[in-house]
């Protein structure tokens, strides 16, 4: 496959901005790759696994002469960066980013000169850990990316960031910013905020029941751990910049709540089982769209302490 863009920068090399570098490398959709990272040690990793043809010293040095360029930082640090690397920017170079928030990083891309295409975009793809090392090539494989263009922006500046996406392995779509940001509220910035939420309850109970909950933890509650794992840094910025459509979806989730609340209290075992059939629905609906798979326990084996029982037990 030849080359969708000659000069891939990327700034940011975590998870997400090391898979793009290795699943372009691996689809042939960038003719050089160059990343940028704030953090020397994260540079130095990235130069030890050959993430990139170059990793460069500056954002600025990273960018120049690119014809795209990937925000892969946190929603918060984006206006900075744009910021920084606005005056390195080559005439017609795609700008965009990975944000999980669209309205707030559009108005950080505002300081960007107006010689660039702006296209911003998000792929729904990513796992609880971070840094270089996390990254691997088939990461959007099968995963959404959806491009969320400006009014008025270049059409093929926005065709040519879709078929990169898709040369990645994922599905694209587009849609608006202000619909993205509901949607990602409720399938991913809410059921975080939950997550973070049900750790922070068992880690107050822990004190209370000398680690029974750690020790006896049931499938539920590891999932919430996981969620509860992912970057720190990033889902403070996703929050604080989602804050109407998250405190929306929070106030609807808690009618939800005391509703079950009063079912539990009043002993409505219909109403429990109608709600539980509705939402199992949901979750077919998420497997039937390759989106998981129906193997339990997110298909891992029990984990077992080895035996260490004596010959003659």
């Amino acid at each position: 496959m030849s080359a969708h863009f000659e000069r891939v920068a990327l700034i940011g090399l975590g998870l997400i901005g090391g898979s793009i570098a290795l699943a372009a490398r691996r689809a042939g959709a960038a003719g050089r790759i160059v990343g940028y990272a704030r953090s020397e040690q994260t540079r130095a990793a990235a130069r030890r696994l050959g993430l990139c043809d170059e990793v460069a010293e500056s954002a600025a040095e990273a960018v120049a002469g690119a014809d795209l360029v990937i925000l892969c930082v946190p929603v918060g640090a984006m206006r900075a960066v744009a910021a920084e690397i606005g005056p390195a920017l080559a005439e017609g170079v795609v700008v965009s980013d990975v944000g999980s928030v669209k309205g707030a990083v559009i108005a950080a891309l505002e300081v960007l000169p107006a010689h660039v295409h702006v296209v911003p975009a998000h792929p729904l793809a990513g796992t609880e850990h971070s840094g270089p090392e996390s990254g691997f090539a088939e990461l959007f494989d099968n995963r959404y990316c959806l491009v969320t263009p400006l009014p008025g922006g270049d059409s093929g500046a926005k065709g040519r960031l879709a078929d990169f996406w898709r040369a990645l392995g994922a599905n694209v779509e587009e849609m608006a910013p202000e619909r993205h940001d509901l949607v990602l509220a409720v399938t991913s910035h809410a059921p975080h905020l939950i997550a973070y939420t049900m750790v922070g309850v068992a880690d107050d109970m822990r004190r209370v029941t000398k680690s029974e909950v750690i020790k006896y933890s049931a499938a539920g509650f590891r999932d919430f751990t996981r969620i509860a794992a992912s970057d720190p840094t990033m889902w403070r910025d996703v929050f604080l910049n989602n804050k109407a459509a998250t405190l929306e979806i929070l106030g609807r989730f808690t009618e939800e709540l005391f509703a079950l609340q009063r079912a539990i209290r009043t002993g409505d075992g219909d109403q429990l089982h109608d709600y539980f059939t509705r939402t199992r629905a949901i979750r077919r609906g998420i497997i039937d769209a390759g989106q998981d798979t129906a193997a339990p326990d997110f298909g891992r084996a029990p984990t077992r302490k080895p035996d260490v029982r004596k010959p003659s037990e």
